[in-house]
């Protein structure tokens, strides 16, 4: 209202720039040769239109880099789950994978690569400290806000168009 702009135009702004968007995968830096990923994996709840309807966001970090690899926007189901596993590109599916310990992790997730910790161990610490840099940059993320979104569609353009940015551009220094 401030600038004289209709949400609908901007609504249609946001969905034209993520439409045009490449794929997440294409933000990431190369892997070595002979790297063999770590990547960790955690869920963050946010919700739409009230408080009764939430959605979970699942993020895979990658330990090295700091970029995310990967994420997917639905329920905590192991539906979403294996959605976000499906996500993983090609070059990261051999990681090794720290998660909490939800069930839908170790339905989805191969044995011989999923390491299930609790956040005492620490290996899970940078994907918890991602879940706090989202829920800083963007309103729609924070639990106690006015700021929601209406619909899951605009709540995933908001989140990619945040994750590119991310990993182009806001990546602190490691």
């Amino acid at each position: 209202r401030t600038h004289r702009v209709c949400r609908q135009t901007l609504s249609a702004w946001l969905k034209e720039k993520a439409a045009v968007l490449p794929p997440l995968e294409a933000t990431l830096t190369p892997l070595g040769p002979e790297q063999t990923p770590v990547l960790e994996m955690d869920e963050l709840w946010s919700y739409l239109f009230e408080k009764d309807n939430k959605i979970w966001t699942w993020i895979a970090l990658s330990r090295e880099t700091r970029e995310v690899v990967a994420y997917a926007c639905g329920d905590r189901s192991e539906k979403t789950c294996q959605i976000l596993w499906n996500r993983i590109p090609f070059a990261y599916k051999k990681a090794i994978v720290f998660t909490d310990y939800w069930k839908a992790y170790q339905a989805v997730i191969p044995n011989e690569q999923h390491n299930p910790v609790g956040k005492e161990t620490g290996e899970t610490a940078h994907v918890e400290r991602w879940n706090n840099t989202l829920r800083q940059h963007l309103a729609r993320f924070v639990r106690k806000t006015l700021s929601f979104s209406k619909c899951v569609k605009m709540h995933e353009i908001c989140l990619k168009l945040f994750l590119h940015r991310y990993n182009t551009e806001l990546l602190p220094a490691t």
